[in-house]
């Protein structure tokens, strides 16, 4: 069982930047897929960025490319979600999830990944 604890969540001004980590724990992963998304009230969870855990190949929503870069530490076994030029639009609720199965090559999809941390809140203001 994997377990994912998100942090680095917080007020921040528009223009501003904030770097979310998400600590794995329970299994070693080896190859596969992390990722991030996000939640605003009262719309659909949306996927943000995903990263190859073995090749750190990266893939990222439209809406985020070049502002957010997503990395891990092999080593801390975490994952980052680095954020710049925030918009008022990125407020929501940000998830770091592990994915299903390797053989689905950049999936984005909520179904595509099993484990889920509890969230962190980012919140920009304008």
């Amino acid at each position: 069982q994997v377990q994912l604890v998100e942090s680095g969540g917080r007020l921040v001004q528009a223009g501003g930047s904030l770097r979310l980590s998400c600590v794995v724990s329970g299994r070693t992963f080896s190859s596969g897929v992390m990722g991030w998304f996000r939640q605003a009230a009262g719309k659909e969870r949306e996927f943000v960025a995903g990263i190859n855990w073995s090749t750190a190949s990266a893939y990222y929503a439209d809406s985020v490319k070049g502002r957010f870069t997503i990395f891990r530490d092999l080593a801390k076994n975490v994952v980052y979600l680095q954020m710049t030029l925030l918009k008022p639009e990125d407020t929501a609720v940000y998830y770091c999830a592990a994915g299903r199965t390797s053989a689905i090559v950049a999936p984005r999809r909520v179904a595509d990944f099993g484990s889920w941390g509890q969230g962190t809140q980012v919140t920009v203001s304008s």
